[in-house]
This record gives C-alpha cells, structure tokens and sequence, in this order.
C-alpha cells in the first residue's frame, strides 16, 4: 500500500479546509409572509413583518432579554444603567461609550437618544407618538447621560424606551441627513445588523455590523425574503433555499414541520390577539344591539379549534391574556345564536344586516375573517370582506374607511398600553392624537387616565378591571382569539438563547447567533 508523505498528507488537509462545501456558513436566508416590509422608519412602521427586520437593525435604551417576553427580564441595552426618582417622574440613563452609528454617521451619544425620543413623540414623524403623552421634557445633561421627565408616572416608561416601536433609537445625523422619505429606504440605527439593500416584493438584505459594541456578529449577512405564498415558502425551506421562516399559523403546518428532520418548530409568545374592532361611528354599528348580536354570533371555541388548540386559545378580555392588569375572567358576551338573532330583530333588522370591512391579504388573518364571516352568516349578519395588501390595509383603516376592523396585535405586556392605544378617545383614529382605536370607543377615559398615574398596585389593578368592564358592556370590540408566533428554522442554525418569545414578533438574531454546520 502506498503511503502519502507528510508534505502531501498537510497539502491534502489544508485542500479539504479551504474546501467551499466545508467552509462554515454565514449567510442567514429568513422568509417572511409578506410581499415587502413597508417603511423601514422603526419609528413609523408598525406591521409585523418589519418589525422583525429592523429588530435586527436597531438598539434601545434597554431591551427584554432575548427571548423573554416579561418585564420582569428588562437589561441594558445602549444605556448600561438608569434610575428613577421615588415619584417616578424623573428617569436618568448613562449610555454606553464608544457606540457607533451604521455607515460612518459617528458615536451614538445623549444627543442621538434625545433626538430620537423627541422624533418617537412627535405625531409627524412617529406612529407611536402617543405613548409619549406624559413625557414632559428629554434633556442631555452630558454626553452621556439622557434625562426624562415626566408630567406624571407611568406604569410603562421602561416599555418605551426599549428596543419597539418608538424605543428603537435612530443616529440624528442620519435622520436629517436622508430626510424623512429617505431615512424610511435607507435606515441607520446601531445594531448588530446594517441596511444594505431593499427590493420591495423580493428582499431586504442586511450585513454585519463590524462595529457593534458587543462583539462583531458572526453571521455576515441576512437575506431577508418576501414571500406571502405559505405552499411557496415551505417548499423554499424544505428545498434548504431558506434556513428560518415564519409559518402558517395553522395546527397543521405545525404538525407538518415537526416531521421533517432537522427542522426546528416554535410557537413562541406573544400571543397576537385577534379583535373584531366595531366602528360605532357608523350604522349600523352605532347601535348597542348590533353590536350585541354580533358579539353573540362569534363562537369563541370553534375559532381556537379552527385555528389550532395547540397554537391558540381563546381571548379573556379586552387586554389579552398575561398582561398586568388583564382581566383573565372578564365577562365576554357569550356565544348565543337564538340572542343574536333576536337583538339584530329588536334592533329593526329583522331580516339580517350587512357590514364591511377592509382585510390583509396576508393567509393567517384573511383565513380568521373569513372564518369569522362564516359563523356571522348564521346569525343572518353578512360581512363582506374586501382583501388589500398588508401595507395598503394598515393605510386605510388608519383612514377610519372600514366599518369593522380585524387588528391581530400585542403589545407591551401591561394592560395601560393595550387599553390607551386601541379604547381612549385620544386614539381615534384620524383625530390629532391617533393611534389604533377603530371603534371610537371613549367610556373607559376616565379610568385609563386614573390608573396611568395611581401609584397604589391594588388600586391601579381595580382601575384597570373597571376599565375592561365598561369596554365589554360596550362592545367596543370583540377579542376571539390569540394567536402563538410560529417558526421553523434549520437545527444547524443556533440563535445564541432559548426562543420562548419576542416582542418583536421575530427571531432576535444576534452577534453571537451562528450556523453550527
């Protein structure tokens, strides 16, 4: 037998090292369900599939830890430590030193992070600018140090200033170099992750960021796909095209992925709650017992069924389920056919009634209201449905141009922020101060304001309840269902952390996430 020498056996070795089919893998290829991301401003994007792109972009003052939902697992994040004055109004952050912006803009400094709460608080520039209402002033005592104070306490402050929504803090040099119109195409934040291109209806792709101040990333790139069609993106995983997707949130696609090798499947938190918002603005849902009828109609367990037990569950109030301050026994209408009926007929609508409403096109909530719209059929209510595009659906509903409004969403878990974005008056949609109450609902004001400043726990909790009590015997809106986010990733890939949950409703993919093989 012939033996190879020392030389040719190093020659070999180094050849099967060098070798492309061996070298480890950096490019992470995501598929989102979406035709594309809409604005890439954090500040002002606040649909599903961009949040969890620009997730990966930007930083807040703090962060949940990754994969945690609770408050209770806050951390730092570009401020290494805060306090809070003992009345809760005054807050003071000393940032990180050293921090650079994406693409040369420079150190991320207290000027940056005052810039970009003023912007986050400000209705022109921010979607979320209503979470701001009690900040009374954003200073920077030193370049370091970022001081907040409030015109009252709220329960939430940390809540605002993380990594969501309004919290992703944005470089200012940045934002007025490109302008508005520009910095929503070209975003530049300090994360682990850069902007680097966006197709829309194809991809976004992002690259590593070399200068991120908690290591350099060990993925150098993220290819992030649109791809709506869930027969078209599972044949892209299955095909090694993709390596992480989000998945159709139906049991069976659950069952479907767990079978394939290799294949990792979550249903991770938090659970998005889909509510059936009532425009009572608007015939004939400016009547109580339409509304009632219609309440009556929705049959709360053959959705959790249609939609999965195991990836699902049905609503307990208006606040979903989990939060502080959910009312985890409030007293939801039940599902009454004969009672339904009868109203819409004391109502004088003897012979049934038709609603409408505008829809996403996106498969996991057209299927819900569709379903929805099956089971009002019988009570003699017809919902005709006329599917838009995601982005476009958010436009036109803000537009206050749908009478009933399918809005699959979570939040911050505490119930403040639930209940002062989608039930007070000073949400309405199209007014100064909107953010997402499609039903123009206004009973619970008072209590909402009372609880944001209580500083008594018990009392708060009460305000809270009251608050859901009075949304419910309304009927507001009708909470059905929660919905689990659903991935499947390659096992080969590990993210760096267990993913029980992310507020941003994707995968945290970090510094430290990489491909094992």
């Amino acid at each position: 037998m012939k033996r190879t020498g020392p030389i040719v056996a190093a020659m070999l070795a180094g050849a099967l090292l060098a070798s492309p089919a061996l070298a480890q893998k950096t490019v992470l290829t995501v598929g989102m369900q979406s035709s594309d991301a809409g604005v890439l401003d954090p500040h002002l994007n606040s649909g599903t599939p961009g949040k969890a792109l620009l997730n990966w972009m930007f930083n807040g003052l703090v962060r949940i830890k990754p994969g945690e939902l609770s408050p209770e697992f806050i951390e730092p994040d570009l401020a290494e430590s805060w306090t809070a004055s003992a009345d809760g109004k005054e807050w003071t952050f000393k940032l990180r030193q050293g921090v650079q912006c994406h693409h040369g803009y420079g150190e991320f400094t207290s000027a940056d992070a005052v810039y970009s709460l003023n912007r986050a608080a400000t209705k022109e520039s921010s979607a979320f600018s209503s979470d701001y209402g009690a900040f009374d002033k954003v200073e920077a005592p030193d370049k370091y140090t970022v001081k907040i104070t409030l015109k009252q306490a709220i329960p939430s402050l940390l809540g605002i200033v993380m990594n969501y929504h309004g919290g992703n803090m944005v470089c200012k040099k940045a934002a007025e170099e490109l302008g508005k119109d520009g910095f929503a195409k070209k975003p530049v934040g300090t994360g682990p992750f850069m902007f680097s291109e966006y197709v829309p209806q194809q991809y976004a792709k992002l690259v590593a960021n070399p200068n991120y101040f908690r290591a350099k990333p060990k993925l150098t790139e993220i290819l992030y796909r649109f791809i709506p069609s869930d027969s078209s993106r599972d044949l892209a995983f299955q095909s090694g095209e993709l390596d992480m997707m989000l998945g159709r949130q139906e049991q069976a696609w659950v069952d479907r992925m767990n079978a394939l090798p290799g294949v990792k499947v979550v249903a991770m938190g938090p659970a998005e709650m889909s509510v059936l918002h009532l425009n009572m603005s608007q015939p004939p849902l400016d009547n109580l017992k339409v509304r009632q009828a219609i309440a009556h109609a929705i049959d709360r367990n053959a959705i959790w069924q249609f939609r999965g037990k195991n990836i699902s569950r049905p609503a307990v109030s208006v606040v979903p389920s989990g939060y502080l301050g959910t009312d985890e026994k409030a007293a939801l209408l039940p599902f009454d056919l004969a009672k339904s009926k009868a109203l819409l007929a004391e109502a004088g609508f003897p012979n049934g009634v038709t609603i409408k409403t505008i829809n996403t096109t996106l498969p996991s909530m057209l299927s819900f209201t569709e379903a929805t719209q099956a089971l009002l059929k019988r009570a003699g209510i017809t919902l005709e449905i006329q599917p838009v595009e995601h982005a476009t659906f958010h436009q036109q509903i803000r537009q206050d141009l749908s009478q009933v409004v399918h809005f699959q969403a979570a939040r911050f878990p505490v119930a403040d922020v639930y209940l002062s974005q989608f039930f007070h008056s000073r949400a309405i949609v199209k007014t100064p101060t909107a953010v997402t109450n499609f039903s123009h609902c206004k009973v619970a004001d008072a209590e909402i304001d009372a609880a944001r400043s209580e500083t008594d726990k018990a009392k708060q909790l009460a305000l809270w309840k009251t608050a859901q009590e009075k949304i419910i015997k309304e009927v507001c809106a009708i909470p059905v269902n929660e919905m689990m986010q659903l991935w499947a990733y390659k096992d080969s890939l590990d993210l760096g952390y267990e993913l029980k949950a992310s507020l941003n409703l994707g995968p945290p993919i970090l510094e430290t996430t990489r491909f094992t093989r």
